[in-house]
This record gives structure tokens, sequence and C-alpha cells, in this order.
């Protein structure tokens, strides 16, 4: 079931996209998907940040429920697991609360499997399709189109969805039940955590033994080191950009959420407890979890 794209295979402009969550992430998605010739309407708690959207033919709603109500397909990129439970369960605004039946909806947060689990069984008592659909690649690959989809739920509905996944990432799979496409991006994010921890902890060996850090990451990304995190943001690092591909608070929720998935099965992930502690210090000690997950290096120096 793994897609590879290409592009715009066909398009159904006759389904309206909800979107709720235009963030970093969801604003460079919804993008995509303007641009692509699909009828939009968007929500986000920060209206400001929708403008970019109203200005390409998006519409604007004042509450999920509204977004439900009007769209046929509604996406939601939001930060927390109690925020997507807001966003979908809220009895006076949220997505159930104006869900038409036979709409799709499709949560890209990256959140509990259990909670997506929950949403999926919602949605079976109100005849909707349900989808958890995280993704990776941060805004990089957010603004390119090239995100990586990992998608929970039915065949049915992932099938319903491939057009749209074809538009705004470079592949997709189906891993399984509602859950299975959480379970999968915190297998993701335990990866990246090592691969963030090796990048900052590189850096600041090489600066320390007076190497060129411009030279060692080109030689390190040449080799069998070569990494997306040492590609994409030792470069920023080394230009003191910490602005946000993904924001730190965010990786750490997500570290949290794997080691609590991990314990629920019974395994033990020591080098993810390392990195989970790494980025606590960093957004509750240091009080940088806006910045994006390459600030780690700030609290070795």
């Amino acid at each position: 079931m793994l897609k590879l794209r290409y592009r715009y295979r066909k398009k159904v402009p006759y389904m309206k996209i909800g979107f709720i969550g235009t963030g970093v992430m969801g604003n460079a998605i919804s993008v995509n998907l303007l641009k692509a010739g699909y009828k939009m309407v968007v929500y986000n708690r920060t209206k400001s940040k929708t403008d970019n959207l109203v200005s390409l033919g998006a519409s604007w709603a004042d509450s999920p429920k509204e977004v439900a109500q009007q769209s046929d397909i509604i996406f939601t990129m939001v930060g927390f697991p109690p925020d997507v439970e807001d966003v979908y369960f809220n009895s006076e605004t949220g997505i159930f609360a104006g869900a038409k039946p036979q709409s799709i909806l499709v949560d890209m947060t990256t959140s509990r499997p259990s909670l997506a689990q929950k949403i999926y069984q919602e949605g079976q008592k109100r005849n909707l399709f349900v989808l958890d659909a995280p993704v990776s690649g941060g805004d990089v690959g957010a603004k390119n189109g090239t995100l990586t989809v990992m998608v929970g739920g039915d065949k049915e509905s992932f099938d319903k969805l491939t057009d749209i996944f074809e538009v705004i990432s470079q592949s997709y799979h189906l891993f399984g039940p509602a859950g299975s496409g959480q379970h999968a991006k915190m297998a993701n994010q335990i990866m990246i955590a090592g691969t963030m921890t090796g990048l900052t902890e590189m850096l600041v060996y090489a600066k320390k033994a007076g190497l060129d850090l411009d030279s060692i990451l080109t030689t390190v990304g040449a080799g069998s080191a070569a990494n997306w995190s040492l590609s994409n943001y030792g470069p920023r690092i080394l230009a003191s950009d910490y602005t946000p591909g993904f924001f730190a608070k965010h990786f750490l929720k997500d570290l949290r959420i794997a080691l609590d998935s991990a314990k629920d099965m019974g395994i033990h992930l020591p080098a993810t407890e390392k990195a989970e502690e790494l980025y606590q210090t960093m957004v509750d000690e240091f009080k940088l979890g806006n910045d994006g997950t390459q600030g780690l290096i700030k609290i070795y120096d």
C-alpha cells in the first residue's frame, strides 16, 4: 500500500476540504491544496494565521463545528492531545457537533493512539469515515509537498484520499486499523530523537576540538552518518537559526507519548528516555519550547 507521488493525477473538485489548525505545518499543507484547485474552509484559534489562505481563496469559519458543517473532508492538525479532544468532542463547537454523515475526518496531529481509536469509534456511531494520519518531513516537506503520511483506519477511507495525499506528500502508507498511523509516527519520532541528539553532540564535540563546522557538516553528510536532521537542521544551527520547522515543545510531547505507549506495550527504550530528558530540560528549564528542535544545542552552551 506504499504510494509514491505522481502529482495531481486527478482532483475531486466537488469535495470541499475543511482544515482546522493552520500553524507552520497546517498552513503550508493548506496552501498546496488550494494551489491544486481544492475549495477550502479554514479555522484556527488565531485567526490571523489563516489570512494568507483566505487571500488564496479559502473561506473562514468561526469554529470547528462550522468547518464540519461546510466540508466533505475535515483535516485537523493542532498541538496536543487535549486540543484534539476538544476540537472533535466539544458539544458546542466540535467537529462531531457539525459533521455530516459520510464525511471523512482526518487527524494529522501527532497524538495518542488511544485517542485516535476513540475518535474512530465515535465516527463509526455517526456514519463517518475516520483516519489518523500524522506526517513527517517538517516545514520543508509541508511547503514542498514532500511529506510522508502514516495512516491508520479502514482501507475504504484511505482509498478515498489518495488524490489528496498525492498533492501533499511524496509517500503515504496505510499501516492498519485506527491508531496504527500514530504508532508509526511514534516509531518515526524515536528515530528522530537519536538523530537530533547525535547531531547536537557531534557539533558540540567538533567545536570543542577546533574543527571547521561547515566542513564537518559536509564531510559527515557525505558518509554513513548522513541523515535528514543533519542536512536540514545542521546548517540552521550554524546560522543560529532556531525558528521552528517543528516546535521543541511538540517534539517533547511526542517523545512522552512514545514512552507512554512503549510502557503500555511492556518495552523499555532507554535512549529515547534520555532524549526526552534532554528536551524536557530545553523546554521546561530553559523555556525554549517555541524554538525549533535544533535549539537543543543551546542547553550545551
